[in-house]
């Protein structure tokens, strides 16, 4: 029956259950807040969001340009990415990592690794299924398993305790058996980072317990000091039972076109190829060939890029652990965009999200805080390094002000 034009509006009751089972998004509290300030005229310095402040090269932001002016490219495209595309991807893989892929079967395009891995996760387990994840992760890692209606199990990844102990634990505890582990190396937020030989250890652990790697490579190319972070399918064999994720949101500062990868093993690609082919038409056209110009052009963007956050690394650390009063010592990290700092020992006991508002009050800096990330990111908080040299040591100042005159 249909509702009069003067009746009250009947309440809406239906109940969304995947909705129900998602946590609070505890990383939005700080952001709403850093939002409502500078809303107010505050000068906020934003050190929270992982959002990269530099532009796309040129090159790739005029190739993307010239494509849109052709008509060819206004239609429906492939889900899976143009054959040019997914073959610039495997080109990468072997200039980088000297690993052979088929780009017909082993690699698919992805609109930003956060959607492609959230689809494989939906594709392949539901409920009844166990996940091991890390913990603490980037959300999308512990929520794809929620939204998937799977069973999630925490990992801890800390830097006091032994993560393949961790991993043998979880396994010996859980049933049914875990069918997949979700991984990041370098790991956002922790900026954990690993060797080959781990990694080897993780397909030997995958293989042992019938397990399926999912492994988020964000950070490939984000990396300083020496270090260049390697891919688990440098592992052999490690296509048997991993699929690997890969992003130009930081490497190429192309977040807002969304452009990743996925590659590996040949079944689980089907698997992502199939589900998407149902969702979606992938990324428009003209940025997928825009791609194709970062994959196969000049990569003196990325290394100019990684100088840059460096820059900022070096910028933060060393202001915050100048000797005097207000100093605060973290160790560098040697991959990813952020800085994982343990709270100061005098603010520890009131955690890290009262202290990540204390900052934003009174400091005027933005951080995340590292409760949000799960419960082993407690005592922690993580800057993204998303401002330039000049406002990082501005905020390097009001903390160290902030260690230096708060009242606790």
């Amino acid at each position: 029956m249909t509702q009069g034009p003067n009746e009250t509006p009947k309440e809406f009751r239906h109940d969304f259950h995947k909705l129900n089972r998602l946590p609070p998004y505890i990383l939005s509290v700080v952001t709403d807040m850093a939002r409502a300030g500078r809303r107010a005229g505050e000068d906020i310095i934003d050190l929270g969001m992982g959002n990269p402040d530099m532009g796309t090269p040129q090159h790739i932001v005029d190739k993307i340009c010239e494509a849109a002016q052709d008509p060819r490219n206004h239609r429906y495209s492939s889900s899976q990415g143009l054959p040019n595309l997914r073959a610039g991807i495997c080109e990468w893989y072997a200039r980088r990592h000297q690993i052979t892929l088929d780009p017909n079967t082993e690699a698919v395009a992805v609109i930003g690794a956060k959607e492609g891995l959230s689809h494989f996760v939906l594709m392949t387990v539901g409920p009844g299924d166990v996940v091991l994840v890390p913990d603490p992760a980037y959300p999308i890692h512990q929520y794809a398993v929620i939204i998937a209606g799977a069973d999630l199990r925490k990992v801890a990844l800390t830097a006091d305790s032994d993560f393949f102990a961790n991993l043998e634990h979880a396994v010996s505890r859980t049933w049914p058996r875990p069918k997949m582990l979700i991984i990041s190396f370098p790991a956002n937020p922790t900026t954990h980072v690993v060797d080959l030989a781990f990694m080897a250890r993780i397909v030997e652990f995958a293989k042992a317990n019938d397990i399926m790697i999912v492994h988020d490579f964000a950070y490939a190319e984000i990396a300083f000091d020496g270090y260049k972070p390697p891919s688990i399918l440098e592992v052999p064999g490690a296509k048997d039972v991993a699929i690997e994720f890969t992003s130009f949101s930081k490497s190429h500062n192309m977040a807002g076109w969304r452009v990743g990868f996925a590659c590996g093993n040949p079944q689980m690609i089907h698997a992502l190829k199939r589900i998407k082919s149902y969702l979606d038409y992938g990324m428009p056209q003209p940025i997928q060939i825009g791609a194709i110009a970062a994959l196969r052009g000049p990569q003196d963007c990325v290394t100019e890029t990684v100088s840059v956050y460096k820059e900022r690394r070096d910028a933060l650390i060393d202001g915050l652990g100048q000797d005097g009063e207000g100093c605060w010592k973290i160790e560098k990290p040697l991959a990813t965009m952020f800085v994982w700092a343990p709270i100061p020992e005098a603010f520890r006991a009131m955690g890290s999200l009262e202290f990540s508002k204390r900052l934003l009050k009174e400091a005027g800096v933005a951080v995340s805080p590292g409760v949000g990330f799960g419960e082993a990111g407690e005592g922690f908080v993580r800057f993204a390094l998303v401002e330039n040299k000049h406002r990082i040591r501005q905020a390097v100042r009001g903390i160290r002000r902030f260690l230096r005159e708060a009242k606790i």
